[in-house]
């Protein structure tokens, strides 16, 4: 049998695992705390603020879970905002035309009782 070598790439870097850790240990101490100024209690809370700490540092971690890549939604954003222009123009021109005037009525008051 030949023995193969797999070699995968790490989807953390070790600054990010460390950050991690250090998140760990503070939430042990009772110094970790959340967005809201509450203190963390729950080891996976922790977890989470570490790697969006790393995330924000540009650490190589995976995108959060419910987050999408930008680059495709930047992408699709530029060309539906070049339709919409063109789209735009055309009804402006139609908007052109003069309209009717329209009277204001002044509203009605109540008698008191």
């Amino acid at each position: 049998m030949h023995s193969l070598k797999f070699t995968t790439m790490a989807k953390y870097s070790k600054e990010a695992s460390k950050k991690v850790e250090t998140e760990m240990h503070e939430m042990h101490e009772g110094k970790l705390k959340s967005g809201s100024g509450k203190k963390v209690t729950d080891p996976k809370q922790a977890i989470a603020i570490g790697l969006s700490e790393a995330r924000k540092e540009g650490k190589k971690v995976p995108p959060a879970p419910g987050k999408k890549s930008t680059t495709k939604k930047a992408a699709t954003k530029k060309s539906t905002a070049t339709k919409k222009t063109a789209g735009k123009k055309a009804t402006e021109k139609k908007a052109a035309t003069p309209k009717k005037a329209v009277k204001k009525v002044a509203p009605r008051k109540s008698a008191a009782k």
